[in-house]
C-alpha cells in the first residue's frame, strides 16, 4: 500500500513533496526527475525555489507531449516545463527531455524507443511526480492503456481534451487529439514516485486508484504495484478514502527513523 498523507491545502501538499526532492538533490546533485506538468505540480515548484538548492546538474524527464504543435508553442509542454520548471528552479535545459520532441508524422513511430533509451542512459529516474487524471489517467495513459505499457504515442480521451481546453482559451478543438506519453510500465521503473490530488473533483479516481482494484480501467492504480509510493492529497481530493483514518494515523504516529 502507497503511503498516503492527508494536507490541510495545496501549499502544505506542495512543500511535502519539495521536501522529498530536496532530500533525493542534496544526497544526488545530478539526480534524474520525471516531470509532470498541469496545475497539480505547480505547488512543488514553488515551494523547492524556496530552499536554495542548487539544481543545475539536475537532469529531467517529462511524462508526456502533445502531438501536432508548432516547435515554440507557448502551450506545448516543453515550453510549460521550461517556463514553470526550469526557469523557476535554475535547472539547465539542456538536461531536460521532452518526448517526440522535434519529431512530426512517421518519425513519431520511433519516438518512444528514443525515449526509453535517453532515460535508461541517464540510469532511470529518481522520483517522479505525478499527478491524477478524473478518468485516472497518469501521464496520458488513458484507461485501457497496458500496465506494461513504454513510451508511445496515445490518444487522449474527450474527456482529457475537455478538462485541457482551459490550457487553449477553452477552445476543446484546439486541444491536440493525440499525444507521446511514457507508459505505466516505464513510470514503474522510477525508483520513487510521489503523486499529489487535489480538489474534490479528483476523489473518485484517487479512491480507485489507491484502494480499489488494480486495473486497466483505472490506469493509477498501477502505483499499487510500485514499493516506493507517497501520495499526497488535500481534504478534498481524501473525501472518498475509504481508510482515510488510518492514513492520518499513520502518519502523525510515523517512526523517527522512518524517511
Amino acid at each position: 500500500m502507497a503511503e498516503v498523507v492527508i494536507v490541510p491545502d495545496v501549499a502544505a501538499g506542495g512543500a511535502l513533496a519539495a521536501d522529498a526532492i530536496e532530500a533525493l538533490v542534496r544526497d544526488r546533485p545530478d539526480a534524474v526527475l520525471g516531470l509532470a506538468t498541469g496545475s497539480t505540480p505547480l505547488a512543488i515548484w514553488r515551494a523547492l525555489a524556496t530552499r536554495g538548492l542548487d539544481l543545475r546538474r539536475v537532469r529531467g524527464f517529462a511524462l508526456d507531449e502533445y502531438v501536432g504543435l508548432p516547435d515554440g508553442d507557448p502551450r506545448s509542454y516543453r515550453a510549460t516545463i521550461d517556463a514553470e520548471v526550469v526557469a523557476v528552479l535554475g535547472m539547465d535545459p539542456a538536461l531536460v527531455r521532452v518526448p517526440g520532441e522535434g519529431l512530426a508524422g512517421a518519425a513519431l513511430a520511433g519516438a518512444g524507443a528514443a525515449y526509453e533509451a535517453a532515460i535508461a542512459e541517464a540510469g532511470g529516474v529518481d522520483l517522479q511526480v505525478l499527478g491524477i487524471g478524473r478518468t485516472g489517467h497518469i501521464g496520458f495513459n488513458e484507461p485501457g492503456s497496458s500496465l506494461a505499457s513504454r513510451t508511445r504515442v496515445k490518444t487522449l480521451t474527450a474527456v482529457t481534451r475537455r478538462d485541457n481546453a482551459r490550457f487553449f482559451d477553452g477552445d476543446v478543438d484546439a486541444v491536440p487529439l493525440h499525444c507521446v506519453t511514457q507508459g505505466l510500465g516505464t513510470i514503474l521503473d522510477a525508483r520513487r514516485l510521489v503523486l499529489l490530488a487535489f480538489g474534490e473533483a479528483k476523489a473518485a479516481a484517487l479512491a480507485a486508484a489507491v484502494e480499489g482494484p488494480v486495473t486497466a480501467s483505472m490506469p493509477a492504480s498501477v502505483i499499487q504495484l510500485h514499493p516506493d509510493v507517497l501520495v499526497i492529497a488535500d481534504e478534498a481530493a481524501a473525501g472518498r478514502l475509504r481508510f482515510a483514518d488510518y492514513y492520518r494515523e499513520a502518519w502523525a504516529s510515523r517512526p523517527e527513523w522512518a524517511s
